[in-house]
This record gives C-alpha cells, sequence and structure tokens, in this order.
C-alpha cells in the first residue's frame, strides 16, 4: 500500500489544540483530493521511522520538528507545502527546503490577537502597579509597606509607545485605541500617515521612549533590532515607566535591564527570554517590579483554534490549486527569532 499524501507530524496533545471538530475530515477530505490518504504521527522522526513517506506531499508541523535537511527531505521526494500551525519557521526551514520548491505557509496571523491582549494586560497591571502590589502581599510585607509603589496611573489618554507596527503590534494598537489611550509608534518602515491611519503618532525611538509611561515591544527580529533596547535607552525611559516584551527577547540586553529593575525606578513585564526555560536563579524571579510569563502569550484556547484552522484552510487551498495566503519565503527567515 502506498503511503499517506499528507502527514500531520504534530503530537496528540497539541493536535487537540489546534484543530476543532470536523478539521480531521477537512484534512482527510483535502487528501483526497491529492490522491490519497492522511496520516498522524506524535513527531517526524516517528513519521520516517514507521511510514512509507515517498507520496506525502503535504507536511503539518508544529513545534519541535528537526530541520528539514536533505536527509529527511530525501524520505519525502514530493514534498510540495509545509504548513506550520505556529509563527516562525526558522527552526525548521533550510536553504535545500526552498531549493526544492516546497512552499512553506504558518499560522502566525492567528497568534496575533491573543498576544496583543496579553500586551494589553501587562500594560494595565504595570499603570496599576499590580506586580508589586502582589508582590508585597506575598512576600509578608506590612499593609504599609505593600502601598508604598510608585503612583498609579489610568490608561485613559496615557502616551503608550508602540515599537514596530507587526501584526501584532497592530492589534494591541487597535486595542489601545479602543480603551482610549494616546498611542505613540516607532517603526522605520512606516510613514506618518499610515501611522495616524492606526491611531498613533509616528516618533522617533528615543523621543518615543522619553514620551511613553508604557514602552510595549514589537518589532521583528532583525540584525539592526538585536538588542535595540539597552542601557542608553532604558535611561531615556522617565520614572516609573514600564517596559512590556511580547516579542523576542533579541529586541533587549537584559543585564542592562536588570541592573535598570533593580534600582526601581522602571517596571518590566516579560514573555520572553534569553533563556528558556527561565533558570530558577534568574535574577528577574527575585524583582518586585518584574512581572514574569513563561512564553505563553499566545496560549489561548481561541488562539490556537484560529492556529489550527489557518493551517487546515492553507491545505485545502493548496488541495484546490488556489493561492496560499500565508506563505513565507527563505528571504522572510531574518525576520523571525
Amino acid at each position: 500500500m502506498p503511503g499517506p499524501v499528507l502527514l500531520v507530524a504534530v503530537p496528540a496533545p497539541l493536535r487537540a489544540q489546534f484543530f476543532a471538530d470536523g478539521d480531521g475530515q477537512r484534512l482527510a477530505d483535502a487528501a483526497a483530493v491529492l490522491g490519497g490518504d492522511v496520516a498522524y504521527a506524535a513527531s517526524l522522526e516517528e513519521a520516517v521511522a514507521a511510514l512509507d513517506l515517498s507520496a506525502v506531499r503535504v507536511l503539518v508541523v508544529a513545534w519541535g520538528v528537526p530541520p528539514l535537511d536533505d536527509t529527511l527531505l530525501d524520505r519525502l521526494p514530493r514534498l510540495a507545502l509545509v504548513a506550520h500551525c505556529g509563527g516562525s519557521i526558522r527552526p525548521f526551514a533550510t536553504p535545500e527546503l526552498f531549493r526544492r520548491g516546497v512552499l512553506v505557509t504558518q499560522a502566525g496571523a492567528a497568534m496575533a490577537r491573543s498576544v496583543a491582549e496579553v500586551s494589553l494586560a501587562f500594560t494595565l497591571a504595570l499603570l496599576h502597579r499590580i506586580p508589586r502590589f502582589d508582590h508585597a502581599l506575598h512576600a509578608g510585607s506590612t499593609w504599609e509597606a505593600a502601598e508604598a509603589a510608585p503612583v498609579q496611573h489610568e490608561l485613559l489618554g496615557a502616551p503608550i509607545g508602540v515599537v514596530g507596527a507587526s501584526r501584532t503590534g497592530r492589534a494591541y494598537l487597535e486595542l489601545l485605541v479602543a480603551l482610549g489611550a494616546r498611542p505613540l509608534l516607532s517603526d522605520p518602515t512606516i510613514e506618518a500617515e499610515e501611522a495616524r491611519a492606526l491611531g498613533a503618532e509616528l516618533l522617533p525611538l528615543d523621543d518615543l521612549l522619553a514620551a511613553s509611561r508604557i514602552v510595549a515591544l514589537h518589532a521583528p527580529s532583525l540584525p539592526e533590532t538585536h538588542r535595540m533596547i539597552g542601557a542608553r535607552e532604558l535611561s531615556r525611559m522617565p520614572d516609573g515607566a514600564g517596559l512590556v516584551n511580547t516579542a523576542r527577547s533579541w529586541l533587549v540586553d537584559e543585564d542592562a535591564l536588570i541592573a535598570e529593575l533593580r534600582t526601581g525606578r522602571l517596571d518590566a513585564a516579560l514573555d520572553v527570554f534569553d533563556a528558556e526555560p527561565l533558570p530558577v536563579d534568574s535574577p528577574f524571579r527575585a524583582l518586585p517590579n518584574a512581572l514574569l510569563v513563561p512564553h505563553k502569550a499566545a496560549g489561548t484556547r481561541e488562539g490556537r483554534l484560529r492556529q489550527g484552522a489557518t493551517v487546515v484552510a492553507e491545505v485545502e487551498r493548496f488541495a484546490a490549486g488556489r493561492v496560499l495566503e500565508h506563505t513565507v519565503g527563505e528571504r522572510d527567515l531574518e525576520r523571525m527569532a
């Protein structure tokens, strides 16, 4: 018997998060259009060991996929599409993959709303000093000592700096505008008119840092954005301001941020770190003015289902010979962490 034409190499627990009732049938129907069946495996390695993959034309993956090098691709000689349930394809996409003409699509757009909502939650928490209050009371401080936090602020009318008009940055801007904040935006790739259409005032980064009560990072991972927020940039932020990072730790000099947080002058809310899992002895863990989340900003039930729905729809488009909506190419890799 020939092997499958569509392989879903995603662990069962993640499949349950990504795919809604009926998605399995939609994938089976797409496989039938392609002339075969769909198969499921917990990992690509498991599939390689157990299945004949010579007929596979579509490979659906999530996180933890090994690099698709020549050795693996030789086992998938008919592969034409890789559909990633996550965002960045950098961990597995190789020059060989693109050299063989394989299309790659991903579900990054489906994650924007979830991450934007966490950025908003972080923003509100820092404005209202919730991490400081929570830490003090958990640590056994007196009521009076717990109250001794910097001045609290409302979001209404607050100058909120957004670094990067990415998909997530735009979703975050939409939330800020709806709640009456005063968004400021720094992004060298857009003009002032486009920023105004997004509800924001366009500023150079230094000016944005100096004017913002909260600075939220949504820039891509590029050579020029590496450690774009360092000691000098942090020093430009006003006393009592806060830094929100749900993008990539790539953007921030962690040592400089820890040093600044230790002074108590700034607050931070972070979902991403240089070392993940975050070491138990990380200085961040002991800071009362740091709100920490273990890289779960995109982890909502609704967001996961949107990711799966995006992938299923792309597979259906491919099977029907239609243009895909979320393809990424080799040149896009430099914008992905």
